[in-house]
């Protein structure tokens, strides 16, 4: 089978494959990431031992939340993108929790003061001033986020150079949290090795963490990933580096 043979049959099998909800079983054997050292599923857990009523925030398909040991009594998760709200709503029943679905923007739909911990796994934008709203005082919130430029040399891999990133800098977080009116007790940052052993590993991984190239398509990036699948062929598994950082504050 020659090198472009090759590359489409990998292609396409990573166009077909699924990607609903937050589960990264597919990439197992063609594509691996080191994990942060702070174990935010084992704080999670932690916490939600503690609490009466807790909130996950994106909860993506439920695949924190349903491990958690001894859940609260009162558990509750959002989700904005329709796909993944049924397949949450599968997997949380194991824990009792109710699968509220979300506009992307808009408010959360609880009232003041609902959960003592509210919980965020990547969320795609922390509304920080409706996050204060809904805790108790005296309630925390816990969320392991995205940072400044992860996976940058992925994105230019298949866009080019590209500028300094200007969001999702912890220092701005923190900022934006006590402007809220939180009072940040931990942040932890990260940066994690990621390495992709063939490109269909790549098309699948850009189809699902749809921030690394926005409106990513293969049909439209298909000469960039030809390159790149004659790169790794050539070199070696492709490494890029994901960027992660916790952040845990408390509501006065």
């Amino acid at each position: 089978m020659n090198a472009e043979r090759a590359a489409e049959d990998l292609i396409a099998d990573a166009a077909a494959a699924p990607v609903d909800g937050w589960d990264f079983g597919w990439l197992a054997g063609r594509a691996t990431e080191e994990r942060p050292p702070w174990g935010y599923a084992r704080l999670v857990a932690d916490r939600m031992a503690r609490a009466d009523a807790a909130l996950d925030v994106d909860t993506g398909g439920g695949e924190v939340l349903a491990e958690v040991p001894r859940p609260p009594k009162l558990l509750t998760a959002t989700e904005s993108w329709p796909p993944n709200v049924e397949v949450a709503r599968r997997t949380l029943r194991r824990v009792g929790a109710t699968v509220v679905a979300v506009a992307p923007d808009g408010p959360l739909p609880f009232r003041d003061s609902s959960f003592d911990l509210v919980v965020s796994r990547h969320p795609v934008r922390t509304d920080w001033r409706q996050t204060a709203r809904v805790l108790r005082p005296g309630g925390t919130f816990l969320s392991q986020q995205i940072g400044a430029g992860t996976m940058r040399e992925l994105s230019e891999a298949i866009l080019g150079p590209l500028p300094p990133p200007t969001q999702r800098h912890p220092e701005h977080v923190v900022a934006a949290a006590e402007a809220a009116g939180l009072r940040v007790v931990d942040l932890r940052h990260a940066i994690l090795r990621a390495a992709f052993h063939d490109i269909g590993a790549v098309v699948w991984f850009l189809r699902k963490v749809i921030w690394t190239v926005p409106g990513f398509t293969v049909d439209r990036y298909r000469e960039q990933l030809r390159d790149l699948h004659r790169r790794i062929a050539d070199e070696g598994p492709f490494v890029a580096h994901a960027r992660r950082f916790l952040i845990e504050a408390v509501r006065p």
